[in-house]
């Protein structure tokens, strides 16, 4: 198998650079190995999260070649899209539970059985969602981003998806990880295990961390990313702006604090109701 990785590595990456009349075979084998999680976008080596470059030129890819076409299910609701990238196809032996309510999920991206998505929720081609993770209501999970096991993300949280450019590292939230509702993650945050994202919160790399804990502030690394601690329990904050102007009309500015890192009691609160599942 993983001879046939490198093979479709190299097709993929020959056929980014100069398209020959078998890129839509290329293609159609590509998209079903990155449906079935056989590929992924990216992957944790030893302990570094790496971007597997050449599998978001094979997205990239297409879209190149994709018509538009319709994807409608009646003239009521109509739908156009590439064809290349229908809607995946779930049925029951995959054991996702998929309520009733307006959900997409675009072939390309991978859902791992046990995972609950409650409507209406959207996954992009590329994203990768790992076992015992609950899609809350009007959520996104956006393209290339990976979701670890036993994540909830809360109704109308963001994660954003990362195509372009090639090189960026997606959004990455491992395992454990509480996203609460109307987050946003976005620009290549990574949210390492077991943190708790408080509701409202706004992640990207452009916006400093204050760990009011550590008493350090965390800011986008070398590789473009945010890394938000293990354990890190981040609340939506704010601070003074100390400009004449600012001072003059108490204005402040939005910043995510740290304010505890996670013990048993935030353990219970964010425990999932294994009953639901």
């Amino acid at each position: 198998m993983r001879n046939d990785i490198l093979a479709m590595q190299q097709t993929i990456e020959q056929e980014f650079e100069n398209q020959t009349k078998n890129a839509d075979k290329v293609f159609s084998e590509f998209i079903s190995l990155l449906d079935n999680g056989t590929i992924r976008t990216v992957e944790k080596v030893k302990t570094e999260w790496t971007v597997n470059h050449w599998v978001k030129k094979g997205i990239l890819l297409g879209f190149r070649l994709g018509k538009l076409q319709s994807v409608s299910s009646s003239m009521t609701f109509p739908f156009f899209d590439k064809h290349t990238f229908p809607l995946k196809v779930i049925t029951l032996k995959d054991k996702v539970r998929i309520v009733p309510g307006g959900t997409s999920i675009r072939k390309g991206a991978y859902v791992s059985s046990s995972v609950i998505i409650m409507p209406p929720a959207y996954i992009n081609v590329g994203a990768y969602i790992e076992k015992n993770v609950l899609v809350d209501s009007h959520a996104l999970v956006g393209s290339c981003a990976y979701i670890g096991e036993r994540v909830h993300l809360s109704a109308a949280a963001q994660i954003g998806g990362v195509l372009e450019p090639i090189g960026a590292l997606p959004v990455i939230i491992e395992n454990d990880v509480l996203i609460g509702g109307n987050c946003g993650i976005y620009e290549g945050t990574i949210v390492k295990s077991r943190a708790v994202i408080g509701s409202g919160v706004t992640l990207n790399g452009s916006t400093p961390v204050y760990d009011l804990v550590n008493e350090t502030v965390i800011r986008k690394n070398s590789n473009g990313s945010l890394v938000i601690p293990e354990n890190a329990v981040v609340i939506a904050g704010s601070r003074a702006i100390n400009t004449p102007f600012a001072m003059k009309n108490g204005l402040q500015m939005y910043t995510p604090l740290i304010v505890k890192y996670r013990d048993e009691k935030t353990d219970a609160k964010t425990a999932l109701e294994e009953s639901l599942r």
